[in-house]
């Protein structure tokens, strides 16, 4: 009965060290702000194969970007001349998500 009492206890005290642990990454994570993709809108120029395709921004630039995931499961279809609003990785300027078609 005894060793049955100590392992419960160690077990609700690890419980809590870890609801601690995780409840101090998020906040560390929503203060510096790291993670947070740009929102951009652009225009479709290119269909690529594999649901990827060029997007040409009003700057001049272009990126490669693909559909989202709610996209290709709503079966939304882009063509060429769609203009859509992007997601832009912080980590890789040049590629970018799809998440919703303009018209």
């Amino acid at each position: 009965m005894g060793n049955e009492k100590r392992t419960r206890a160690r077990k609700a005290r690890s419980r809590r060290v870890d609801k601690k642990a995780i409840e101090e990454g998020r906040r560390r994570r929503a203060s510096t702000g790291e993670g947070k993709s740009q929102e951009i809108e652009g225009t479709i120029s290119a269909v690529l194969a594999g649901t990827m395709f060029k997007v040409k921004l009003q700057n001049g630039h272009e990126l490669l970007a693909h559909i989202s995931g709610k996209m290709r499961k709503r079966f939304i279809r882009l063509v060429v001349g769609d203009r859509v609003k992007l997601e832009v990785s912080p980590y890789d300027i040049d590629k970018a998500r799809i998440t919703y078609r303009l018209g």
